[in-house]
């Protein structure tokens, strides 16, 4: 792109990698955030999404010189949803010029225009233009991270990580990768070169898997079902024929299946992992099972001189797909570095939190709290239709309050249309709350929140609601 003069308030094109040119206002940056050294660049706000970058002026151009050109390129859903939010943004700044013309000058002298101003917090915008400084909210497939200084330089104890990242290391020991400059989400990722294996194609393996390969990754992968396999085989992965195989060729074997038994057949069982592995190859467990189940595996992975590492990951299918993971790892530190570009290709960040077995608790807890609140709202829901509210609105007065959320509206939506594809397989939820109860109960913890939710989905089992998604809860409200 030609190189062009900007100011703060200048609607632009903005270009990050291979993803097409996307909407967003130049705008201040935060007062902590450095610029990049070297090339010119400006700090720009993205329409349609909650993510700002600081981007090369060469990769900028005036958004409405621009216009027709780009619309004429770029399709889908989110970038005309983008497009649509500027257009909103000019008439809400157009309105407010009208305004104030008509209580400026007394004799009818009109004020000259002026730059867009920066949008202050009080002022009436949409979401995508609040203060940059504001964690974003990271719902776009082309923006996967808040992006933060290329300036900034990951700690030294983690050398081997890309120098792309940034390494926070908090208060509670944890750790967590992230992106620190816009490489990562331009699909400019680099790939490891070391051989990866993948063990369960499922909702949340497949996903993984796919994202994988696009980042330029070698992959061999396995799973029960064959037939699984032939379309990853197509998009360039190569064919395990047991998981030992797959164990013994590739130098980081990752395991991603239903629950504990599961994951102990898959490397105990007839041609297992077990059988594959050998003094310094490296195994990541990324099932959600309980801390015990970790722990065993750990310590037959180590006892045959690998290198063990449990990482599940918190989100859907839909955010599996997109890359959009939350990654919680535990275990041996230098396996986590060494995952650094497939974590990179397969979430948005992720948190090193020490030893083996930490990671399930975490997980655990957090599927607990999401499984007792989606109970929650399909209880709402039907209470609402049994006094006679419009569960509509009351879906609507949800999403305006605090509890507003993605994750609400897309459950409450399904709910409504009596749609339950499998984001996340209520059956899994099920378990994992079981097993969040099971926790709570050796730690002498009481869950009793935990508790009720689990009969409700009990329940829901029951009428024959496993295999669809965890908001077929529902369900078990109205029957």
């Amino acid at each position: 792109m030609a190189t062009v003069h900007l100011r703060i308030g200048d609607l632009v094109w903005g270009k990050l990698g291979r993803y097409p040119p996307w909407p967003g206002k130049v705008v201040s940056p935060p007062k902590d955030l450095k610029k990049p050294r070297g090339k010119k660049c400006h700090f720009v706000k993205f329409f349609g999404t909650e993510d700002h970058a600081w981007i090369k002026v060469e990769q900028l151009k005036p958004y409405h010189t621009h216009k027709e050109e780009m619309i004429k390129i770029n399709k889908g859903k989110r970038f005309q949803q983008a497009v649509d939010a500027v257009e909103d943004f000019l008439k809400k700044a157009k309105g407010k010029e009208q305004n104030s013309d008509g209580k400026g000058d007394s004799k009818g002298k009109k004020t000259p225009n002026k730059p867009l101003k920066i949008l202050e917090e009080d002022d009436e915008d949409l979401s995508a233009l609040k203060d940059p400084s504001e964690k974003p909210v990271k719902d776009d497939p082309h923006f996967h991270h808040f992006l933060l200084s290329q300036s900034e330089k990951p700690a030294s104890s983690m050398e081997p990580i890309s120098k792309r990242l940034k390494i926070v290391e908090e208060d509670s020991g944890s750790t967590s990768i992230q992106a620190a400059d816009s490489t990562a989400i331009s699909g400019s990722i680099t790939p490891t070169d070391k051989r990866i294996g993948f063990l369960g194609l499922g909702l949340m393996g497949s996903g993984i898997v796919s994202n994988l390969l696009k980042m330029g990754h070698v992959v061999t992968v396995w799973n029960r079902t064959a037939e699984k396999c032939d379309l990853f085989i197509q998009e360039g992965a190569r064919l395990g024929r047991t998981p030992a195989e797959v164990a013994s060729t590739c130098d980081i074997t990752f395991s991603c299946v239903s629950g504990p038994k599961a994951a102990r057949d898959l490397v105990f069982g007839p041609s297992g992992v077990l059988q594959g592995i050998r003094p310094g190859k490296c195994y990541v467990e990324m099932s959600t099972v309980d801390p015990e189940t970790i722990i065993e595996l750990s310590q037959v992975i180590t006892s045959r001189g690998g290198r063990f590492l449990e990482s599940p990951v918190a989100g859907s299918q839909q955010l599996s797909n997109d890359g959009m993971l939350v990654i919680l790892s535990a275990g041996d530190r230098t396996v986590y570095e060494d995952c650094s570009s497939c974590f990179q290709a397969m979430g948005k960040t992720s948190f090193f939190l020490g030893e083996a077995g930490n990671a399930a608790r975490m997980m655990l807890i957090l599927n607990m709290v999401q499984g007792s609140f989606m109970a929650t709202i399909a209880e709402g829901l039907t209470l609402a239709q049994a006094t006679g509210q419009s569960q509509q609105t009351f879906l609507d007065i949800l999403c305006q309050g605090q509890m507003a959320s993605t994750f609400v509206d897309q459950k409450c939506q399904n709910i409504l249309q009596g749609n339950f594809k499998p984001d996340y397989y209520l059956k899994h939820i099920q378990k994992d709350l079981r097993l969040a109860i099971s926790m709570g109960d050796m730690a002498n913890h009481p869950t009793p929140m935990a508790a009720a939710a689990n009969e409700v989905y009990k329940r829901a089992k029951a009428l024959d609601q496993s295999d669809n998604d965890m908001s077929a809860v529902y369900r078990a409200y109205i029957h």
